[in-house]
């Protein structure tokens, strides 16, 4: 079993920078794959980006230049740094595990982030 804590999110103003992060704990070993999704409202939770162990990112085109992933192997801690935030980075962002076993994926409680004008 794996455990998520994640933090960081609030309210920003658009065109500022937020930080969220997920610490996990239980069988880190197994975990291959961290990452961050977000659901708008009335919307399906979607990819922002997402970090092998050996540092390989993949990222939403609408984020790409704007958010930096990072990933301590050492903490089991995963980092979402956004700036540039837009309206439509609003959402419930939620901290994401693939494992190399059953149960494969594991999902934080999720952090809000609300962009304002």
């Amino acid at each position: 079993q794996v455990q998520l804590v994640e933090s960081g999110g609030g309210l920003v103003q658009a065109g500022g920078s937020l930080s969220v992060s997920c610490a996990a704990s239980g069988n880190i070993f197994t975990i291959n794959v961290m990452g961050w999704y977000r659901q708008a409202p009335g919307k399906q939770r979607e990819l922002v980006a997402i970090i092998t162990r050996g540092g390989s990112t993949n990222y939403a085109d609408s984020v790409k230049g704007r958010f930096t992933i990072s990933r301590d192997n050492a903490k089991n801690t995963v980092y979402l740094q956004m700036n540039s935030l837009a309206l439509e980075d609003t959402g419930v962002y939620y901290c994401y595990v693939q494992r190399s076993i059953s149960p494969y994926v594991y999902w934080g409680q999720g952090t809000q982030v609300t962009v304002s004008s």
